[in-house]
């Protein structure tokens, strides 16, 4: 008998436990005992535009197009002598801005120099139109030229010129058509034909010349 009741209590006592032990197991844990872990922030990317000094106008001529005027409208006339311009380029933007007085009077679409480690081929800072002017010239060590060449290096290396030419003449289609969309030059800054023409004729020599990354 003595061992029956021992058998039953040993029984119970194992099955208390059991119960005991589920209960735990089924309890929330302890705010106290979890660690928190904080969520990761999202990387954001910048776009294009977030890099732009100003919005596009609405008389952006869409869809682009490298062998005409950036916008639909007729471009500001320029004073043979004027010392209130400034000619204002964003690299990651993809634009170059005509301004007067610190006010936008004109955007073009551009390209400036790739991105090499983070870093531009085109160098920033602050420049002058110089006296350099041109319809066109080619370089043999990149096998590239353009048309309307503009100097805003005293060593005529870094210029405002067309969309890039071909050893015959004939302008690149593969390199034009990133003209406004991403960076793609050696280090000067493409424009579509009929801006670097217009730039080359009208703007002064002495404006003042920003170029920033944005």
């Amino acid at each position: 008998m003595k061992n029956r009741l021992l058998k039953w209590g040993t029984f119970l006592a194992i099955a208390v436990i059991g119960v005991i032990s589920l209960a735990r197991v089924s309890m929330p844990p302890n705010k106290s005992d979890v660690k928190q872990v904080a969520p990761k922030k999202a990387l954001v990317k910048k776009s294009q535009p977030t890099y732009r000094s100003y919005r596009d106008p609405a008389t952006l001529r869409k869809p682009y197009d490298w062998r005409r005027s950036s916008e639909v409208r007729a471009y500001p006339k320029i004073k043979r002598i004027e010392n209130d311009l400034t000619i204002r380029v964003s690299l990651k933007g993809n634009r170059v801005y005509i301004l007067r007085n610190n006010e936008r009077i004109y955007t073009m679409l551009a390209s400036g120099g790739l991105f090499k480690k983070g870093k531009s081929l085109t160098p920033l800072g602050t420049f002058k139109i110089q006296g350099g002017r041109g319809d066109a010239f080619y370089n043999p060590n990149l096998n590239e030229g353009a048309n309307n060449w503009t100097s805003w290096d005293e060593q005529n290396v870094y210029l405002f010129h067309s969309v890039p030419t071909k050893n015959n003449g004939k302008y690149n289609l593969t390199q034009a058509r990133k003209l406004g969309k991403e960076p793609a030059s050696h280090g000067c800054i493409r424009l579509s034909v009929a801006d670097s023409l217009w730039l080359k004729d009208n703007i002064p020599t002495g404006t003042k010349v920003i170029i920033k990354n944005e």
